[in-house]
């Protein structure tokens, strides 16, 4: 199996860690892993802002880059998600053949890996963050709005971790209020839910708050930093990796 790892400009720019932490965790699990030096933005954030055409290049350049891997791993479920559905919109001459490959870590392990295992400790109390793509374009867990048995991917990797507690806060997969441009065209909103949503992982007790999305964690770390409330947070890819 020949894996691509795509890294998000705002978790390279940002949170390179959590892109090391990714590639660290799937060679530890036998991987063979590349890092193609020449990617760039997958254009989710020009497709979010309605400039589609703007876009168009960038998937194309990503198809050509990742087209060649079986698999397309990102630490993030809103890029993953967005190559996922709309590249194939975007790019209508030619069929996107990394579109179809692209999932994000937490699929990876979970559905193609399917481990049952992991060399990771992490002694603390964390509380799931479901981050809105990846419930819903994705399938990384159940959405609360549908009548269907409940399931959670983060959580049951998460639980191949030793000494780890894992809670969930009230209303698990209510959105944090980021939604890329949805922050900063409605920022009064949107700080407001992200404190909610801050306020309710707090109330587990929980000293740490993971998730898929460095762009969801980003948004509530931010308000938790203003707020001088008392919580920290972790990608889940860091945990897995046991770093």
């Amino acid at each position: 199996m020949k894996v691509g790892l795509f890294v998000p400009c705002y978790v390279d720019a940002l949170y390179p860690e959590v892109g090391v932490s990714t590639y660290r965790l799937l060679q530890k699990l036998g991987v063979s892993v590349e890092y193609p030096e020449r990617q760039t933005c997958c254009g989710q954030p020009m497709g979010n802002a309605g400039f589609e055409r703007m876009a168009v290049p960038l998937a194309e350049k990503y198809d050509s880059l990742f087209g060649g891997y079986d698999y397309v791993v990102a630490p993030s479920a809103s890029c993953a998600a967005y190559v996922r559905v709309f590249h194939p919109v975007l790019v209508k001459e030619r069929q996107c053949a990394a579109a179809g490959k692209t999932v994000d870590i937490v699929e990876f392990l979970h559905d193609v890996l399917k481990v049952d295992s992991l060399p990771a400790r992490f002694p603390h109390k964390v509380s799931v963050h479901n981050s809105c793509h990846g419930v819903r374009e994705l399938g990384l867990s159940s959405p609360s709005e549908r009548n269907v048995p409940r399931f959670n991917k983060i959580i049951d990797l998460l639980q191949l971790v030793r000494d780890i507690e894992i809670v969930e806060p009230e209303r698990p997969d209510e959105c944090c209020g980021f939604g890329g441009m949805f922050a900063v065209e409605e920022q009064a909103v949107s700080a407001r839910m992200g404190l909610e949503k801050v306020r309710r992982h707090i109330a587990t007790g929980a000293e740490y708050v993971t998730g898929p999305d460095s762009s969801c964690l980003m948004h509530m770390q931010g308000i938790a930093k203003r707020q001088q409330l008392p919580i920290k947070f972790i990608h889940v890819a860091q945990i897995l990796a046991g770093e």
